[in-house]
């Protein structure tokens, strides 16, 4: 698979803080609601979170992706798992069949938020958990107004907490629990010296330019350089709502 700019995948060292961005909250939400559960994971990508969810003990997961090569990818490198081509706001899943699903930094590319939430409402059993996450505006996009077209191509809309909790309310989901993923000490040490870290891959991408002490630093991002908080300042916000 080649790098997007916005498809992130292990191995690529230029990718090690986004990939420990998402691997971590698969992680938080792997290990406390997946085990024993059918699970899926709508808008898969690579497909290295399906490998997460049975690592943590899920009965069975099911990837779904739109992106040719990334489902191909993903069948060939996570056997484990079943991956299904399809648009995540037309689901080839059973109603009332899934015990879990995650959806992590995908309600951000969405154009029709409200069908895309409420097929995975349908498609989980009453009393089953959505997890979904996505960047929080007011951090990733400072000045960005509410409804505004995003700097980032990828990106249809970008949300804050209360828009997330609106947007699952109004597709019935319940028990709705708002959280953020926020940076640790190691990376919030290195932004009080050199500033918003983020901002500096930015243009380091951009330009193709990246700063040896920037990358030497990127290069040695885990999952570990992350915690989950809050809402307010996270740099994710991490929803969970049940059915």
């Amino acid at each position: 698979m080649e790098l997007t700019g916005e498809r992130t995948m292990p191995g690529a060292p230029t990718e090690s803080y986004w990939f420990a961005r998402h691997q971590v909250v698969y992680r938080w939400v792997a290990g406390r609601y997946a085990v024993g559960q059918i699970c899926g994971d709508i808008g898969s990508g690579e497909g290295f979170g399906t490998q997460l969810l049975m690592d943590a003990g899920a009965r069975s997961v099911f990837g779904v992706e739109l992106d040719e090569n990334a489902s191909v990818h993903s069948a060939i490198n996570y056997p484990v798992s079943n991956f299904i081509r399809a648009n995540v706001v037309a689901l080839p899943i059973a109603t009332h069949s899934t015990d879990l699903i995650v959806s992590l930094q995908v309600i951000e590319h969405i154009w029709d938020v409200h069908t895309y939430l409420q097929e995975m409402h349908r498609v989980l059993r009453t009393g089953g958990i959505l997890v979904i996450s996505t960047p929080n505006r007011p951090v990733f996009s400072p000045g960005l107004a509410r409804k505004g077209t995003p700097l980032n191509p990828f990106h249809v809309e970008e949300f804050d907490a209360e828009q997330i909790q609106q947007q699952l309310t109004a597709c019935e989901f319940a028990e709705i629990t708002m959280l953020g993923l926020h940076h640790g000490a190691r990376i919030t040490t290195w932004e009080r010296i050199n500033g918003p870290i983020v901002d500096a891959m930015v243009v380091a991408a951009t330009t193709s330019n990246w700063p040896d002490g920037l990358l030497d630093f990127v290069t040695t991002i885990t999952a570990a350089d992350f915690v989950v908080g809050d809402p307010p300042d996270a740099q994710d916000l991490i929803a969970i709502g049940v059915k």
